[in-house]
């Protein structure tokens, strides 16, 4: 997967659960009021030899009750520490919203400035086996929301690293949103420590006839629809991955679409109330006068999730919903999607979360 940060000679290929892992060694490492605690110690490779390094008083697992360990993760960082939470599934992550909403985004506000809270809370998304509805939510329009509380969404591996390096350095609450269909992606990322500021997104492809706005797995639908696009229709796509929520980049946004003339949404979530409607605003109001068309968003179907495989494949939008929306919009003839491969990580899936 391509960004549009330039590659340095010391980089190599390395997996998106890789990057993390070496995001939080590395800071566990260098600060030793870090420390890892959560219902698991692997999440999908990702804590793969932390323990072993750091001992069981810096990576342990907790009892499943999450508005306990939220709350915990509450009161050691306000006493000093710099607790990364892994929390897992972020379904359930809304049964600790009392201890998010109510105490944590509020607490450097409640104590005039006094204490901080830098606490990161790792929470998973993403297809797998057919979770059904109880495991298929994203949620992230719950989250950025609330004022003090940081969102994020990485979707590369050197974003993975840079982004989740500079959440533990943050000296307020970070929500890291991983999908699961990530943690096998391979990209450039240098062995050093670096930080990706939150609050920018990127551009991950350069294009002049479209903008593409996507969240988490969204762009790499849309990295493989705009390759389609291009090959079959000479349409040159431009993607903007949003990496954060909540504080938004609106401005690269706006900037892109202003040259373009038209825009796309692809979010990782539902529409309704959702991130997407807020971005397509925030465009709307800068750019109405000269748009070519009018803004598409993309998204779940604003339904329950089903848990057969056939039907989750219309549950979730994929490539081809892009390229759909894309031939609506420039008026294009149909490609012949045929004889192409699309993205199916199913069964690479293991389970049970």
């Amino acid at each position: 997967m391509s960004n549009s940060i330039s590659i340095k000679s010391d980089e190599r290929m390395i997996t998106y659960a890789q990057a993390l892992n070496e995001a939080i060694y590395q800071e566990m490492e260098r600060d030793p009021s870090v420390f890892v605690y959560g219902i698991e110690n692997k999440v999908f490779g990702s804590l793969d030899g932390i323990k072993d390094a750091f001992g069981p008083k810096r990576c342990f697992i907790t009892p499943l009750s999450e508005d306990a360990m939220t709350g915990f993760g509450l009161g050691a960082s306000i006493n000093g520490l710099r607790p990364i939470h892994n929390h897992i599934r972020i379904d359930f992550l809304l049964l600790a919203l009392n201890q998010l909403i109510n105490m944590i985004a509020s607490y450097h506000y409640g104590a005039a400035g006094k204490l901080n809270v830098p606490l990161v809370i790792r929470a998973v998304v993403g297809r797998g086996w057919g979770q059904g509805y109880q495991h298929s939510k994203s949620l992230q329009s719950i989250f950025a929301h609330i004022p003090g509380l940081k969102v994020i969404m990485p979707t590369t591996p050197y974003d993975a690293k840079g982004l989740l390096t500079k959440a533990i350095r943050e000296n307020g609450p970070v929500i890291c949103i991983e999908h699961r269909w990530l943690y096998w992606q391979e990209g450039h990322v240098p062995k050093e420590q670096y930080e990706v500021e939150i609050g920018k997104a990127s551009i991950l492809r350069s294009g002049k006839d479209l903008t593409l706005i996507c969240t988490s797995w969204m762009n790499v639908e849309a990295l493989r629809a705009a390759e389609l696009l291009e090959r079959h229709r000479g349409v040159s796509i431009e993607i903007i991955d949003v990496r954060s929520v909540a504080p938004l980049d609106d401005a690269l946004m706006i900037k892109s679409v202003a040259k373009t003339k038209r825009c796309i949404i692809a979010d990782n979530d539902w529409l309704d109330s959702g991130v997407s409607g807020e971005i397509a605003t925030r465009i709307y109001e800068k750019t109405y006068s000269f748009l070519k068309n009018p803004i598409e968003r993309i998204g779940f179907a604003f339904t329950h999730c089903p848990t057969a495989r056939n039907l989750e494949d219309h549950f979730y939008p994929s490539a081809r919903n892009i390229i759909k929306v894309v031939e609506k919009m420039l008026n294009l003839q149909g490609v012949d999607l045929s004889n192409e491969i699309f993205y199916s990580h199913e069964n690479r899936f293991k389970g049970p979360f």
